[in-house]
């Protein structure tokens, strides 16, 4: 499984070889894991499953926003699948937040999407 670090305030360059999305602003001071997993959550639930998206069709998103070990996350599960594991995890932790996404659905066509997806709504973008 492919690790990949997309951190909130700065996008490592090196984990993100394989696209060059824009570079993401600082977020807004005083801003949690929490708030910027909120974003991402409602965003990823409007972008990729509301709208019919056939690139997540297969797929369902599970929010772990309420965790007590201070990683707020959400999850990509196949649907119907008994496999509960995750094709997808993206987590924020720590001050400043540092925002991680990993998984084998980053080894997919789908992958820069994701990370562009992801960096944007973390730094406030809402469109899809």
């Amino acid at each position: 499984m492919r690790r990949l670090a997309l951190p909130a305030i700065l996008v490592a360059a090196a984990g993100l070889a394989a696209c060059k999305p824009e570079a993401p602003r600082p977020p807004a001071n005083g801003q949690s894991a929490l708030d910027i997993m909120e974003k991402v959550a409602v965003a990823a639930n409007t972008c990729w499953f509301k709208s019919g998206d056939a690139a997540f069709k297969a797929y369902q998103l599970s929010p772990e926003l309420s965790s007590f070990s201070g990683r707020p996350r959400i999850l990509l599960v196949r649907k119907g699948s008994r496999d509960d594991r995750p094709v997808l995890v993206v987590q924020a932790e720590g001050k400043p937040p540092r925002l991680d996404a990993f998984g084998p659905l980053l080894n997919e066509d789908v992958a820069p999407r994701i990370r562009q997806d992801v960096v944007r709504w973390a730094n406030g973008g809402k469109d899809c």
